[in-house]
């Protein structure tokens, strides 16, 4: 583990302009950041180009425009793609965000076989959690197979999946109805993949988890534990017979919904024994959030710090000096055990439903998280619960804390470049390339290199959205 090689601080960052969010990259990469990690606008996440009027006031807010490939040329400007690893947390469009990313590395001259890096690509948890789907469950299913199918013979470094427990967690579930949701939706994935006739023991080995870490410090290390033998059993079950191919490998953030605009500075507090969690669970990647995040987006200072936070734990803490340092602990074993037995009664739950698909068009999930959030804000209100500065050792609050505002400049020229790029290209190649996407989509040929070829010829991101809009519709939840 991480005697041989620490988890990779991957920073999520995103805002405003490409340029701006490049300036970001730039200084994290200086200060010590050993994997990118981006952050993509609403209109972006759901399809819509900014010129879109759906995307209006919502341009660059909670994370980067990229409308083009060349909006992503902008975004890693001096930087080559194949010297990074980077994160993409994106969903619904992540199939035309990848396309973008190996279109820009094929312009850099990279060889995309050895690029490496995730896209998020979960959408089961958008139904159930989040909301930014696009598609039916059907077809978005379909896009996430013919990624894995491409990438597992064009792009073999790329994780082609990040399964994520981060946003249920948010939404209100708890730690084991995290694991277990999760867990299920990782398992109809692996289903869809087997029924397209993928190798399991190739393809699993590209498939990674996106976790929370929360407060209590013990339960999330003990869920981090149990999430690597439930994954193990479940691969086993279902055909893996490679180690590496049971390996359950995960990215960590800290818990944003943790975080409290009342005595921000806590939030500080709260980050560095989150930072614990994941790293004596075992985290391979983290991202620490701001302490200024339940306000805006963080600011250089703030983002700065929590960088700071994990190279402290990482490098001064003794965490790295052994495997597994809560091994053999009466309670961390026992809670371990707990945690596991009672996440797998949920999967059998939602396995008698048919599965994680079946349980999410029938509400079962939602109403298990909503459930949850509910009892936890009750908890929260009755004092049950106490959030420090919340709802108890309130204090008044003193100097403000300095925040960062997108300018609504940003929407105005994003705009102004999209329509220039417009005008520059050709009209007929680019509705060539969209019907072309239309055609494959209404067949069972890979959407990929459709989809590759036409952001190359100048497609945008919401021309291709549409294109797809206009041949499956879009899912009303």
């Amino acid at each position: 583990m991480y005697r041989d090689k620490p988890w990779t601080m991957r920073q999520y960052a995103g805002f405003s302009t490409a340029e701006a969010s490049n300036e970001r990259y730039h200084f994290l990469l200086q200060q010590g950041v050993t994997g990118l990690s981006v952050a993509f606008d609403l209109p972006t996440q759901i399809g819509y180009d900014s010129d879109d009027p759906m995307s209006n006031g919502e341009v660059g807010k909670v994370g980067v425009a990229i409308d083009t490939l060349e909006d992503m040329e902008r975004l890693f400007k001096g930087i080559r793609l194949d010297e990074v690893s980077t994160s993409m947390t994106i969903n619904a469009t992540g199939f035309i965000l990848l396309a973008f990313y190996i279109a820009l590395a094929k312009k850099q001259g990279a060889d995309v076989r050895k690029i490496s890096g995730t896209i998020q690509n979960d959408i089961l948890k958008e139904y159930a959690a989040r909301g930014t789907y696009i598609y039916p469950p059907k077809p978005s299913m379909r896009i996430i197979t013919d990624i894995f199918e491409y990438c597992s013979q064009e792009v073999p470094k790329w994780n082609t999946i990040s399964i994520s427990g981060y946003h249920i967690r948010e939404a209100g579930s708890t730690a084991v109805e995290e694991l277990a949701f999760t867990l299920s939706n990782g398992k109809a994935y692996l289903k869809a993949a087997l029924e397209k006739g993928l190798d399991i023991n190739i393809f699993a080995k590209r498939l990674s988890f996106f976790f929370n870490a929360h407060n209590h410090l013990f339960e999330e290390v003990a869920k981090f534990r149990a999430a690597r033998r439930i994954w193990a059993k479940m691969t086993a079950e279902l055909g893996a017979t490679l180690p590496e191919a049971q390996k359950l490998r995960f990215h960590t953030q800290t818990g944003g919904s943790t975080l409290t605009a009342q005595q921000p500075m806590n939030n500080i507090i709260r980050v560095t024994i989150q930072t614990l969690a994941a790293s004596l669970g075992g985290t391979q990647s983290l991202h620490t959030n701001g302490y200024d995040e339940a306000l805006s987006l963080p600011t250089t200072a703030a983002a700065s710090l929590a960088l700071k936070t994990q190279q402290v734990v990482q490098e001064e803490s003794g965490i790295c000096d052994t495997v597994d340092p809560l091994a053999g602990s009466f309670f961390v074993e026992t809670l371990t055990t707990q945690v596991e037995e009672a996440a797998w009664k949920l999967i059998d739950k939602i396995d008698a439903m048919g599965g994680a698909v079946q349980a999410i068009e029938q509400g079962f999930i939602q109403e298990q998280i909503a459930s949850s959030s509910y009892a936890y804000q009750k908890a929260i209100e009755s004092g049950e619960k106490v959030i420090v500065g919340v709802n108890k050792f309130q204090q008044e609050e003193s100097a403000p804390i300095p925040i960062l505002k997108i300018d609504e400049q940003v929407q105005v020229e994003q705009i102004e470049r999209l329509k220039a790029f417009k005008a520059n290209r050709d009209q007929q190649t680019v509705n060539e390339k969209l019907l072309a996407i239309q055609e494959a989509a209404r067949g069972t040929n890979n959407l990929m290199p459709y989809v590759i070829d036409a952001v190359e010829h100048h497609c945008t991101l919401g021309e291709i959205s549409h294109a797809l809009r206009a041949v499956w519709g879009e899912y009303k939840g």
